[in-house]
């Protein structure tokens, strides 16, 4: 049996959705909001005299926080999250890199990707976790747009990535992809095995994988194996709001 200690003080690496508040942004879309709920002379809000808080929330889930989505966000057919996240324990490693300059942008590639790797047996963990350098609070409210174009990962180092094994790819950044590269989003596709350009599964897609982006792992996490708790709301759609829980591997 599972070793009750070794559940119990997991740590949250997803970032707060504060609504109304400070908040990580993609794309320059609307922030995400919570308004009370009003109904004739009814205001769910208790500061408003109301009798209870009962708010309305609007966020995209894609571009306001951290999130975990299938391979439905690249398809005509739409996949849902729930149907493709089975796993509830998922052996996981955690490597820092730091990106390299490349035409202008910073990037994460194979090579700074191996050097990391390489001290792990493979087929070690079936979650890769990548936090990137430098690494302060400042991700948990940036404002990414084509003023601010954050790393990405090269095609190659994806590629890597998917042959390792990994099933999961856990990321601090908004995409793995350059967010804005004319929607091609080659490296979800090379993620998910599906054809570049094509909007269709196949038979040998990745159904059963997934990328959570948006996430924050403190400085004082160290590098390593551990469990992964990958908790998603219960949405019915290609992505939702997520909370990744590391939890000790021994």
């Amino acid at each position: 049996m599972t070793d009750p200690q070794r559940l119990s003080g997991g740590i949250d690496i997803s970032i707060p959705l504060r609504f109304n508040g400070p908040q990580p942004n993609a794309y320059g879309v609307e922030p995400a909001r919570s308004e009370p709920v009003r109904a004739g002379e009814l205001v769910g809000d208790t500061r408003q005299g109301g009798s209870v808080n009962f708010e309305q929330y609007t966020f995209i889930p894609h571009c306001n926080g951290t999130h975990t989505e299938c391979v439905g966000h690249i398809t005509n057919e739409r996949t849902s999250i729930r149907d493709c996240l089975k796993e509830v324990l998922i052996p996981a490693l955690l490597i820092t890199v730091e990106p390299v300059s490349a035409d202008g942008d910073a990037v994460i590639g194979a090579e700074e990707l191996d050097a990391k790797l390489s001290i792990f047996e493979k087929g070690e963990g079936k979650a890769l976790i990548v936090r990137t350098l430098p690494n302060g609070e400042g991700k948990l409210s940036a404002q990414y747009d084509d003023a601010n174009i954050p790393p990405y990962f090269t095609a190659e180092a994806i590629r890597m990535i998917t042959a390792l094994g990994f099933a999961h790819l856990l990321v601090d950044v908004p995409s793995i992809d350059r967010i804005f590269d004319d929607g091609k989003l080659i490296n979800h596709r090379i993620f998910w095995n599906v054809e570049e350009g094509s909007v269709e599964t196949n038979a040998n897609t990745r159904i059963n994988s997934t990328i959570t982006e948006l996430i924050y792992v403190p400085e004082e996490v160290p590098d390593g194996g551990y469990l992964l708790n990958l908790q998603i709301a219960p949405f019915d759609s290609d992505c939702a709001p997520s909370r990744p829980i590391l939890l000790p591997a021994t």
